[in-house]
């Protein structure tokens, strides 16, 4: 398997390249399988349906195929994934796909504790630590962090914007030690990303360290986070006529959105065979996709400070990768896009509670209203002739090839939940009046002491400190 570049289509590097560079410093570029594989489909339709793990087995194998031997390979898996994602039907057209079972309860850890060991299995050999730079705008930096941390030959700092995350999304950073530090930015995720992008351009600094990614810059974060899209897909397809009477229903899935490696996974998974019709890209104020998708012109802005923090990201690294895969006109028949600002989201918490009795995080509940509005009567007011206003909160006006599957109620949907309510519990307390409950692992980490590391938004800051400090 070979990889390229999105800045450079003649580009061609190997998956150990790709895993340990993280992107293409002499473009800047991301990398991208030359082409993706198909799954058997003799996998794909066996009964039961295979296990989580099985899936991620037969995925990585197709992506690491002559580096890592199989046997290597399957004790990777293991060693990942001590625990799955799991579905939970909400309604009888409605599922939740839960991300949030990993150590840190967010949807990272799969695509994290997968990077992590890749890393430590490609640098085993080397005589200098690889060190990875990561910025995040919440879940990403704690789920690098927990992956990463002891683990041998790696070295990891972590940026983060200050007081732009929740009280313990913050105490999950700043709390590790070893060979995982976090730098608290004064700036927005934005800034972050723009640090640690401009550090992979550095000549000069690469020159000193060997330096990588632990973003969804980085290829071998959002491969593993196909596994789930393809678990998940394969699980509904199989109870979905039982649940809702419709015979081979169309899986749409609604992805709380904010970098776009979430959604890039699952085109991934849809193009290696498995059964989605298409996808909600569904934002909060940060809606530079959504816009794009409408207007067909992509302007990257600075990002908005919401309640859904992870996705407030106005310039999309993944954007990039999306592009290079697809047309615009196919990304207009793959995906319908919507957003939500806080008072929306704020009221989706409180309504998805209410009619469903389902706890939903802030992200969850922007990807669950979209689904919501659309198959009630968004996406066919919108193909009878509804003019949307795309400044306005909803669904952007564009029409996907599955449009009329909503409006025929002949679909399902799949929506991401992609972090633990608790992690946000003052905001899902204020809208349902209780408290979620607190899973001990994030209930530990509030006693552990700070000890984050202020760090301005100028590169010539950051780099003096990289040079000083690594």
């Amino acid at each position: 398997m070979l990889y390229t570049d999105t800045r450079d289509s003649s580009a061609r590097v190997s998956f150990k390249t790709a895993v340990l560079k993280g992107m293409n410093e002499s473009t800047g570029g991301l990398y991208i399988p030359v082409e993706i594989p198909k799954l058997d489909i003799g996998f794909l339709t066996k009964m039961p349906e295979p296990s989580f793990r099985d899936i991620a087995f037969e995925t990585s194998k197709l992506f690491t195929d002559g580096e890592v031997p199989e046997s290597d390979l399957q004790e990777i898996i293991a060693d990942c994934y001590p625990f799955t994602s799991q579905v939970v039907p909400i309604d009888p057209v409605t599922y939740v796909l839960e991300l949030f079972h990993g150590p840190t309860c967010a949807f990272k850890d799969f695509g994290a504790r997968f990077m992590a060991r890749m890393m430590s299995y490609f640098n085993k050999d080397e005589n200098e630590p690889l060190h990875i730079l990561v910025a995040t705008s919440g879940d990403t930096g704690s789920a690098v962090g927990s992956a990463f941390h002891n683990v041998p030959g790696l070295d990891v700092t972590i940026l983060y914007p200050e007081g732009k995350i929740s009280p313990l999304q913050e105490k999950q950073l700043s709390t590790f030690t070893g060979n995982v530090r976090a730098l608290k930015v004064a700036g927005t995720f934005d800034d972050c990303q723009r640090l640690v992008k401009t550090a992979f351009t550095d000549s000069e600094l690469r020159k000193k360290f060997r330096l990588s990614s632990a973003n969804s810059i980085n290829i071998s974060r959002l491969l593993p986070q196909s596994f789930y899209y393809t678990y998940a897909s394969l699980t509904v397809t199989h109870r979905a006529p039982r649940d809702s009477k419709i015979d081979d229903p169309s899986i749409i899935i609604s992805v709380p959105s904010g970098n776009f490696g979430n959604l890039t996974s699952g085109l991934i998974s849809r193009k290696m065979g498995a059964p989605i019709t298409g996808f909600i890209a569904a934002t909060n104020s940060n809606k530079t996709i959504p816009d794009w998708i409408y207007s067909g012109e992509y302007k990257a802005r600075p990002s908005v400070a919401t309640i859904s923090n992870a996705m407030d990201v106005g310039a999309p690294s993944n954007y990039e990768r999306i592009q290079a895969m697809y047309t615009l006109d196919e990304v207009r028949q793959l995906f319908a896009s919507y957003w939500l600002d806080d008072e929306g989201t704020r009221k989706a918490i409180q309504e998805c509670n209410t009619r469903t009795g389902y706890i939903i995080d802030p992200h969850g509940a922007v990807a669950w209203k979209a689904w919501d509005d659309i198959r009630h009567n968004a996406m066919s007011d919108l193909i009878f002739g509804s003019k949307n206003n795309p400044e306005q909160p909803g669904l952007t006006p564009n029409v996907p090839f599955w449009g009329k599957k909503i409006a025929s109620k002949q679909a399902v949907g799949i929506v991401l939940e992609t972090a633990h309510p608790a992690k946000f519990g003052e905001i899902v307390q204020a809208e349902i009046g209780r408290e979620p409950s607190m899973p001990d692992r994030l209930e530990k980490v509030l006693s552990l002491p700070d000890h984050a590391i202020n760090m301005t938004n100028n590169y010539d800051d950051f780099k003096e400190w990289l040079v000083n400090n690594l």
